[in-house]
C-alpha cells in the first residue's frame, strides 16, 4: 500500500503556536504605535500648527512607547520563560531520581488519553528510549525545551512593531500642506488599524468585520477625543 502523501501545507511544524503568537504580538505592538502616537501627534495638532511641538511630541511618544512595550514584554517573557526553565530543571531532576516511577507516569499520561496498557507502556518506553525529558515535558507540561521564548528576542520585537506602527501618523501629520495635516492623518491612521484588524483576525480566524470595525472605531474615538482637548486648549489660550 503506498504511503500517505504529505500534507505539507498543514501546520504540524513545531512552534507554529509560538510564531503564531509573535505575529500577533507584532501586529498589536504595530497597532498599539499607531494609535498612540496619532492620538498625541493629532491632539497637539488640535493646539497649534507649528511642527516643531507636533514633531517633539510625536518623537517623544515614539521612544516612550517603545522602550515602554519592550519594557512590558520582557517582564512578561522573562517570567514565563523563568517559570518554564523551573519546570524543565525540575522534571530532569526527576528522571535522574526517580526513573521508573517517571516511566510509569508517562505510561499513565497515555492510558488516561485511550491507550491501552500495553500500548501505552510500549509508547513510554520507546519514547523514554528516545528522549526522556522530551516526552515528559510534552506529555506532562506541554512544553518544548528548545522552543523556550528569549525575553531580549520578545523585547526587541515588541519595540520595533511599535516603532514601525508609530513612525505612519509621525510622517501623516508632517509631510502634507498644513490644512491638510489632520484629515491625511485620520484617514491614514484608520486605513492602517483596518489592515492591522484584519491581519490579527486573520491569525486568530475570527471574523474580519467584527475586529476591523473594533479597531477602526476605538482608533477614531481616541483621535477624536485628543484633537478636541488640543483644540480646547489652544481655543481657551492654556497653550
Amino acid at each position: 500500500m503506498p504511503d500517505a502523501p504529505a500534507h505539507d501545507n498543514e501546520p504540524h511544524r513545531g512552534g507554529l503556536a509560538q510564531r503564531l503568537n509573535w505575529l500577533r504580538a507584532g501586529v498589536l505592538g504595530a497597532n498599539d504605535g499607531i494609535v498612540s502616537v496619532a492620538s498625541i501627534v493629532v491632539g497637539v495638532a488640535g493646539a497649534t500648527s507649528d511642527s516643531g511641538p507636533i514633531l517633539t511630541a510625536g518623537i517623544a511618544g515614539l521612544v516612550g512607547g517603545a522602550i515602554s512595550m519592550a519594557l512590558g514584554e520582557y517582564v512578561s517573557v522573562s517570567s514565563q520563560s523563568d517559570s518554564e526553565r523551573a519546570l524543565i530543571a525540575k522534571e530532569r531532576k526527576e528522571l535522574e531520581e526517580m526513573p521508573e516511577e517517571e516511566l510509569e507516569e508517562l505510561a499513565g499520561l497515555y492510558r488516561a488519553k485511550g491507550l491501552s496498557e500495553e500500548t501505552a507502556r510500549r509508547v513510554a518506553v520507546e519514547l523514554t528510549q528516545h528522549d526522556a525529558l522530551a516526552a515528559h515535558l510534552s506529555a506532562e507540561l506541554n512544553i518544548d525545551e528548545t522552543d523556550v521564548v528569549s525575553p531580549w528576542h520578545a523585547a526587541a520585537a515588541s519595540a520595533a512593531a511599535f516603532t514601525i506602527g508609530a513612525i505612519l501618523p509621525l510622517l501623516a501629520i508632517l509631510l502634507p500642506p498644513l490644512a491638510w495635516r489632520v484629515p491625511v492623518t485620520f484617514i491614514a491612521v484608520l486605513v492602517a488599524l483596518a489592515i492591522t484588524g484584519a491581519v490579527s483576525a486573520q491569525i486568530g480566524g475570527s471574523s474580519r468585520i467584527r475586529a476591523v470595525t473594533r479597531v477602526v472605531l476605538g482608533g477614531a474615538l481616541a483621535l477624536i477625543a485628543t484633537y478636541s482637548v488640543g483644540a480646547l486648549l489652544g481655543a481657551s489660550g492654556v497653550v
